[in-house]
């Protein structure tokens, strides 16, 4: 779709809904409606969530909190933020999430806009609008498809083991 001078939006409940790793990702803009310059994903987090270390080598990544905790381990600093808090990831440094007893919801967003085509890659398309049913991870194809779009697993999640 070419993008260029053209309006766009969706509703609430409306964008493509993937199953990702244990969470809903709802695509709200992708490459196709931002000429590739951002995506911006309604993610749904289950309780005690977490995404392995990992870092991001060609885009920048922020994360808006709109319900729920996340606490975020971020280039060596760690922290929690709840509703109304922003994080910014940029590409290069290392970063992991982890939900607490609620679970959350958060806008990610990634410059540009490759996450999307990323998470298409890993996940499924949501047979339902809700988080799916808990799947084990292939974490061998997770790595490879991770490296393929310029993101490096680092290691476990946090707090993962303990």
């Amino acid at each position: 779709m070419d993008a260029a001078g053209r309006a766009y939006w969706l509703d609430r409940d409306e964008g493509e809904s993937i199953w990702f790793l244990g969470t809903l990702m709802v695509v709200k803009a992708g490459g196709g409606e931002t000429e590739g310059r951002f995506a911006l994903i309604d993610q749904q987090m289950p309780a005690h969530y977490g995404t392995p270390l990992h870092v991001h080598h060609t885009d920048d990544e922020a994360f808006y909190v709109l319900e729920g905790q996340l606490h975020v381990q971020c280039g060596g600093q760690q922290l929690t933020a709840g509703p109304g808090s922003w994080v910014f990831a940029p590409r290069g440094v290392p970063h992991a999430l982890q939900t607490g007893e609620a679970g959350a919801r958060v806008l990610t967003f990634s410059a540009p806009s490759g996450f999307v085509d990323f998470v298409r890659a890993v996940g499924e398309p949501a047979r339902e609008h809700t988080l799916p049913p808990p799947a084990p991870v292939d974490a061998e194809r997770l790595t490879a498809i991770a490296r393929e779009h310029g993101i490096e697993i680092l290691g476990p999640p946090p707090g993962a083991g303990a």
